[in-house]
């Protein structure tokens, strides 16, 4: 993957990104004609963007004539851009400030599915000009070692998503060792310098699976697993203040252990450490909720009084520093928001969101700021996510790139946060998106759309490709967050342990038939739809409630339980062999105690119940789901329902990774939508 010249210009491609502004104000020219399937599913046109730490230059990663991304530095005082790395063969994927000069970067290739990757991402350095370019790591291992690939770190190296120091040539990577089936094992960390490309490794307490810097970019803590408990250590600092100091000798002190898949006492995940020393961390203490409290390292306990909370969510999120100075809260609550403590952020705040009003605007700060420019990432539940570079001395807003910028944003759905109650009493949240134009008593045809984990947040308010495609062609579309759902405290996820097929499905059917109730949907053309848990979700559903669901779309959806638990000689899964034998017993059920519940809820063993038209689609390369999910269930089915329809993209994982099998299901998405709850059955009642 050789690399190519980076000296050109990428001005001319800036200037027609601004000309996309219109957008933003509804000046598209409506049209009769349907949005494209390619619009929502294609490629994006702009693939985020960084500030050097002293706020003087932004990195972004944009698509070159090719089509292949490719990665851009612009200094904004000037205006003057640059491409300072691209490949001929391949995409810059990551990337990350080293300092002010330098940047690191990974690479992937989006023209090939997950089945036929035969190549790690590698790591690359390369100054803000173009220059110095290093490879710093293989992308395939090899048994004959050449002197320059003795030079390289191995494959299995990948960045830290957590920034370092960025003052200087080093930055702090993971060399990462896997178990048979894929799933991480444990992460070393390594100091690297990214001009010679030498290394020196910090020492583990044990199997390591997350790193925190503190506020010098320095590793002060681990977390370890073992035996289905997690324990966080702490990297005392020497006499001299400098946690670096102890590196050779590795001096790391047990503050906690605790269940690493269930709530518990002691559990608490660290955030940050302030320029003090003092560490936040996200922690229930005693409460349904999580939120953000301070630790006390000496004691070894949390403090009780909460920092911050998030009214009705636990706190996720981050924390924001300006320089040494913490500065805000980025958090999620009906969406993302942040919460700043500084005057000047505030105000700051209030001058972007009078000149984009009506929708989220999230920004973000350089490091060790020495310039007036702030990055804004700016998106509504209509909007699809946009940046743009501010200007605070002039107050001046500079469009930088759009993610789907042929969308019309005037013309898709609303979204609206709602609550029903489940049989037992239960709240359930849920997310409700309604065509453009529809009021919630239609009557639409819709679909329940069922997220996958189950143990994740569902339903946020933002723009979803997948929802705002099905609204665009005229559904309702609601995404229930039923119990085992994060997010709602441990109230709510903890009353879907055990729980699937049963109660969990229980709420998706309750929210189904409140819409039903509301006038939101008509009760003879409702579709059920989902991957991975929402793919089993919607088999459980088509089977348990047949008089609720006219037609199911399961894409990588689990269907036999049994097979959940281990693998055989002709299918594998990368699921953790530590929640394999810790976790899943105590969320899903126990393999050989509750066989018989287990027998009950797995679709494959009530396949001859379901009756509906089906849509099942799966990835042939898929090892969290593996194919043989698929094949078992549509054999089994097979004898009893005659109206399956089967799709398999023999190269893909666990999703759709190629555009063009985005582009091809969804639109045989939409057709089967068509004939079984959409316009073709209201033309074939006519």
């Amino acid at each position: 993957m050789p690399l190519k010249s980076p000296h050109r210009s990428l001005l001319s491609h800036l200037s027609l990104l601004l000309l996309a502004a219109s957008l933003l104000t509804g000046a598209h020219a409506a049209s009769a004609a349907l949005p494209p399937v390619a619009d929502f599913f294609g490629p994006s046109s702009f693939g985020g963007a960084q500030l050097s730490p002293n706020g003087q230059y932004v990195a972004a990663k944009v698509p070159g004539p090719s089509g292949r991304d490719r990665l851009v530095v612009v200094e904004l005082a000037t205006s003057k851009a640059q491409v300072v790395a691209e490949f001929s063969d391949g995409d810059v994927d990551d990337f990350q400030w080293v300092n002010d000069g330098r940047l690191l970067f990974d690479c992937t290739d989006k023209d090939v599915g997950a089945g036929d990757v035969n190549a790690a991402p590698g790591l690359f350095a390369v100054d803000r000009d173009g220059k110095n370019f290093r490879q710093l790591a293989q992308r395939r291992s090899s048994f004959i070692t050449t002197p320059a690939a003795a030079k390289l770190l191995p494959w299995h190296t990948y960045m830290l998503p957590q920034r370092g120091a960025q003052d200087s040539d080093a930055v702090y990577v993971r060399s990462v060792s896997f178990e048979p089936g894929g799933a991480v094992r444990s992460e070393q960390l390594l100091r690297l310098d990214t001009r010679t490309g030498r290394s020196t490794g910090v020492p583990m307490p044990g199997s390591v699976q997350n790193w925190v810097l503190d506020a010098r970019g320095e590793p002060r803590m681990a977390i370890t697993l073992a035996d289905g408990k997690s324990t966080i250590w702490l990297r005392e600092e020497d006499k001299a203040g400098d946690a670096r100091g102890d590196m050779a000798s590795g001096k790391w002190r047990a503050i906690t252990t605790f269940d690493a898949w269930v709530s518990s006492a002691g559990g608490f995940t660290p955030l940050d450490f302030d320029a003090d020393g003092r560490l936040y961390v996200a922690a229930r203490h005693r409460s349904d909720k999580i939120a953000i409290h301070t630790f006390d390292l000496a004691a070894g306990k949390v403090d009780p009084v909460p920092r911050f909370a998030v009214q009705r969510y636990d706190f996720s999120g981050h924390l924001i520093r300006s320089g040494d100075k913490l500065v805000g809260v980025r958090y999620l609550g009906d969406t993302y928001a942040t919460e700043w403590l500084d005057a000047d952020m505030k105000a700051l705040q209030e001058k972007v969101d009078a000149l984009l009003p009506g929708l989220v605007n999230l920004i973000s700060l350089p490091r060790r700021p020495e310039a007036p420019f702030v990055l804004v990432t700016t998106y509504s539940d209509m909007q699809p996510r946009t940046y743009f570079v501010y200007n605070r001395d002039t107050g001046k807003l500079d469009l930088l790139g759009q993610s789907q910028p042929k969308l019309d944003a005037t013309k898709m759905g609303r979204q609206h946060l709602v609550t029903y109650p489940a049989r037992d009493g239960l709240p359930i949240p849920a997310l409700l998106t309604l065509p453009h134009g529809a009021k919630s008593t239609d009557k639409l045809p819709m679909v329940v759309l069922v997220h996958g984990g189950p143990w994740v947040r569902g339903a946020v308010w933002e723009w979803s490709a997948d929802t705002q495609f099905l609204a665009s062609r005229g559904y309702a579309v609601l995404e229930p967050d039923f119990r085992g759902s994060t997010g709602h405290g441990a109230k709510h996820l903890t009353a879907g342990f055990r729980q699937w097929g049963r109660a969990m499905q229980d709420d998706v059917a309750d929210g189904t038939r409140w819409a039903i109730e509301q006038g939101v949907a008509d009760p003879a053309r409702i579709c059920i739809a989902g991957a991975s848990y929402g793919g089993y979700a919607t088999l459980m559903g088509l089977i348990k409630d047949p008089d609720l669901y006219r037609c199911g779309i399961n894409w990588v959806g689990v269907t036999d339980i049994k097979l959940m638990y281990g693998g055989s000689w002709f299918h594998s899964s990368d699921l953790p062999a530590q929640y394999i034998r810790y976790g899943m017993p105590r969320l899903i059920g126990d393999l050989d105690k509750e066989a018989e519940q287990l027998m009950a809820v797995s679709p494959v063993e009530q396949a001859s119940r379901l009756r509906q038209p089906l849509l099942m689609a799966y990835g042939g390369a898929d090892r969290r789901v593996p194919r043989a999910h698929g094949t078992r269930f549509r054999d089994a089915v097979a004898a009893t329902n005659k109206d399956v329809e089967w799709i398999e993209y023999p190269e893909e994982g666990h999703g759709w990774r190629l555009p063009k099998n985005r582009i091809d299901f969804w639109s045989r998405v939409e057709k089967f939508l068509d004939r079984n709850i959409g316009p073709g059955v209201q033309k074939q009642d006519n």
